[in-house]
C-alpha cells in the first residue's frame, strides 16, 4: 500500500508565487530580500492555515539560497523551528539564545521561527526581549501567531508586524480546482464552492475538506455529495423554501422543515441561512452589488432568476423576520416552534386572500348607472335642517348649524318618484330610504369649511357665564378635580384668546388634557369658533398660598382684624 500524503503537504508551496491569497505581504517580503531591507524580527499574524508559517519556511530558504544551490537544498540545519506552546518556559529560551551566538556553518543566515508565540509566559517573554531587540547579524526571528492581542506591547515593539488575511472564497475555489486537476479528479464548480465557503477563510482547511470529500465520491466531485458528506444545506433547500414562502404554501414549507429536522440539521443553522438566502437575494436586486454575492456561476444564475420574483419590501422584511428568530432562537423553550411561527410569517407577507379593508369608499356613478338607476349629483352647497317633508326625495337632515362642503365630484342616490293618483303599496319603507341615505353620507369624505362658522363678538361677562356653566357641569358629573381646577383662575379675554394662570405645571397640564371638549363648549356656547385657550405657569402666585401657621394667622387677620384684639384678649398661641 502505497503512502498517502495529505493535500495540504503535498501541495505546500515552495516558492512565494504559489502562495494562495497573500499577494500583499509575498511581494513586501521579495522587495525586502532583493533591496536588502529585510529586518531582523518579524512577526506573522492571521487566522490558521492561511500560509504563516509557508511564508516563514519560503523566506528562510530564499535568503539563504546564493543562486548556486540547488532547488531542492532546504538549509535544515539553518531553519530552527520552535513551537512555543510546549517549549514556553524561561530555560527553554534561555537555550535558544545560547544556541543564536553560533554562526551557520552552510548559508548566510540562522531563521529561528517560533509558532504560536502568544502561548510563551510572561518570564519567558522578558528573557526573549534583549536577545529580539539587538540579536547577531547571521540571525532572524520568524515570530508566528493566531492571537496577536496577547502578545506583550515590548515584544511587538520590537517586531516588523505582517498582518495574514483570511483567503477569499474565489481564490480557494480556484486552487482547488487546481489541485483537482493535478489529481484527475472531476469536479463541479458548486462543490468546489461549497467546499471553499465551509474552509472559512482557511486554506488547510479547505485542503483537508476536498481529501474527505474525494475518499467519499472518488473522482467525481459534485455537489449533491459534499454537501451530503458535510452535512450542509445546500443552496437548493433555501430555493425551495422561498419559491413555497412566495407561492403562500404554510403546510409545505412546514413538511420541509421537518424533513431538514429529521436530517439532523438544526433549526438555528436553517434560519440563519435562510436570513443570508434573502440577504443573497437582495445583492442580486442591483448590478452594482452583485459581485457581493459569493457563489457559482450556474448559482448566480438561479439567485438572479429568483430574485426577479422577489421585491425589495418582501426581502427587507424577511430579513427581519428571519434576524429577530435567530435572535431569539437560544433563549426560547420551545425552538422549533418559534422557528415554524417564524416560516408561517414569512409566508403570510404576500398573502392577502382574507385581508380585510375597513376605508370607506365613495360609489361612483357608474355603480348606479350600471344598475339602470338615474343618478342625482350633490354638489358643494350648504346643507340646512329641515323639519317637514314634502316627498321622499327631499334632504334629509345632516346638521343644524355647521356647513359641511362635499369633498367629491359626484355622489349618487336612487330617484324615487311617487304618484299620488294611484295608491300603491312600495317595497322601501321611509325608514329604509332614510338608513341608505345616512349610510351614504357617511361613506362621504367631509371637510368643515372654517370660513363658514359663526364668529359673534364675545364679552368678558359672557365669557364668566359659559365658564361657570361649563365648571357646574363637570361638578355634576362627578368629575370635582376638574371643575376645582376651572375654579381656580378667572379666565381673562383678550381679543379671541382666553388666557388661565396657575401656579404650577400640573394645573396646567390637567386642564390642556380636557382642553378640547372646554373649548367645544365655550365655541358653541358663545357663537366663536375662532376662541383659543392659553395656559401659563407663574411659580409666584404660589407664594400667595398659605402653608404654615403664621401664613394662615395672617390670611385671617387680613380678613377679619378682630382676630388681633381676640389673640391678645386671651393670649393665644399662633
Amino acid at each position: 500500500m502505497e503512502h498517502f500524503v495529505v493535500s495540504a503537504r503535498k501541495y505546500r508551496p515552495q516558492t512565494f508565487k504559489d502562495v494562495v491569497g497573500q499577494q500583499a505581504i509575498t511581494n513586501t517580503l521579495l522587495n525586502a530580500i532583493e533591496n536588502n531591507h529585510l529586518a531582523q524580527a518579524l512577526l506573522f499574524t492571521g487566522p490558521r492555515g492561511v500560509g504563516k508559517t509557508t511564508c516563514a519556511r519560503i523566506l528562510a530558504k530564499m535568503i539563504n539560497s546564493d543562486g548556486n544551490t540547488s532547488e531542492d537544498e532546504d538549509f535544515a540545519f539553518n531553519i530552527f523551528e520552535l513551537d512555543a506552546a510546549s517549549n514556553n518556559s524561561v530555560d527553554d529560551i534561555r537555550s535558544l539564545t545560547d544556541q543564536v551566538r553560533i554562526p551557520p556553518q552552510v548559508g548566510k543566515y540562522k531563521v529561528y521561527i517560533i509558532d504560536e508565540v502568544h502561548m510563551l509566559s510572561q518570564a519567558a517573554f522578558n528573557a526573549f526581549l534583549k536577545t529580539l531587540e539587538e540579536p547577531p547579524k547571521h540571525c532572524i526571528f520568524i515570530l508566528a501567531t493566531t492571537e496577536k492581542h496577547k502578545i506583550i506591547p515590548t515584544i511587538l515593539s520590537r517586531c516588523q508586524i505582517f498582518d495574514f488575511k483570511r483567503i477569499t472564497v474565489t481564490d480557494a475555489k480556484d486552487y482547488l480546482k487546481y489541485i483537482a486537476k493535478e489529481q484527475e479528479v472531476i469536479a463541479e464548480d458548486d462543490a468546489l464552492h461549497i467546499i471553499a465557503q465551509k474552509a472559512d477563510g482557511a486554506m488547510r482547511d479547505a485542503l483537508s475538506i476536498f481529501d474527505r470529500v474525494v475518499s467519499f465520491s472518488g473522482k467525481n466531485l459534485t455537489r449533491q455529495a459534499v454537501t451530503e458528506n458535510l452535512n450542509v444545506l445546500d443552496y437548493e433547500t433555501y430555493f425551495t423554501s422561498t419559491d413555497f414562502i412566495l407561492e403562500n404554501k404554510i403546510p409545505e414549507l412546514l413538511v420541509q422543515f421537518n424533513s431538514i429536522l429529521s436530517k439532523g440539521f438544526d433549526g438555528h443553522h436553517y434560519i440563519a441561512g435562510l436570513a443570508s438566502h434573502f440577504r443573497d437575494l437582495m445583492v442580486c436586486k442591483n448590478p452594482a452589488t452583485i459581485e457581493l454575492l459569493e457563489v457559482g456561476d450556474d448559482t448566480k444564475v438561479k439567485y438572479i432568476e429568483q430574485c426577479k420574483k422577489t421585491s425589495n419590501s418582501f426581502l427587507m422584511k424577511g430579513i427581519q423576520l428571519a434576524n429577530d428568530c435567530d435572535l431569539k432562537y437560544k433563549t426560547s423553550k420551545n425552538q422549533r416552534l418559534l422557528v415554524e411561527l417564524t416560516l408561517m410569517q414569512l409566508a403570510s407577507i404576500t398573502f392577502d386572500g382574507e385581508k380585510k379593508n375597513n376605508k370607506h369608499f365613495i360609489i361612483p356613478p357608474s355603480y348606479f348607472t350600471a344598475k339602470g338607476i338615474t343618478p342625482i349629483t350633490i354638489n358643494k352647497q350648504k346643507v340646512k335642517t329641515k323639519k317637514t317633508f314634502t316627498s321622499v326625495s327631499e334632504t334629509e337632515d345632516i346638521s343644524s348649524k355647521e356647513t359641511i362642503s362635499v369633498v367629491s365630484t359626484a355622489i349618487t342616490a336612487p330617484k324615487i318618484s311617487i304618484d299620488k293618483g294611484k295608491k300603491s303599496t312600495s317595497g322601501l319603507s321611509l325608514k329604509s330610504i332614510r338608513e341608505k341615505k345616512e349610510h351614504l353620507i357617511r361613506q362621504m369624505d367631509v371637510v368643515i369649511d372654517e370660513d363658514d362658522l359663526p364668529k359673534e363678538p364675545v364679552t368678558q361677562e359672557a365669557l364668566n357665564q359659559a365658564w361657570k356653566i361649563y365648571t357646574e357641569q363637570m361638578d355634576k358629573k362627578g368629575e370635582k378635580i376638574m371643575a376645582s381646577i376651572l375654579q381656580m383662575d378667572a379666565p381673562k379675554l383678550e381679543g379671541t384668546t382666553i388666557y388661565l394662570t396657575y401656579s404650577n405645571n400640573t394645573n396646567k397640564i390637567e386642564l390642556e388634557r380636557a382642553e378640547f371638549p372646554l373649548m367645544a363648549f365655550l365655541k358653541k356656547k358663545l357663537l366663536n369658533y375662532d376662541l383659543k385657550l392659553d395656559i401659563t405657569v407663574n411659580e409666584e402666585i404660589a407664594k400667595k398660598y398659605a402653608f404654615t401657621p403664621l401664613e394662615k394667622y395672617e390670611k385671617l387677620k387680613e380678613k377679619n382684624p378682630n382676630i388681633e384684639l381676640l389673640k391678645r384678649t386671651f393670649g393665644l398661641d399662633i
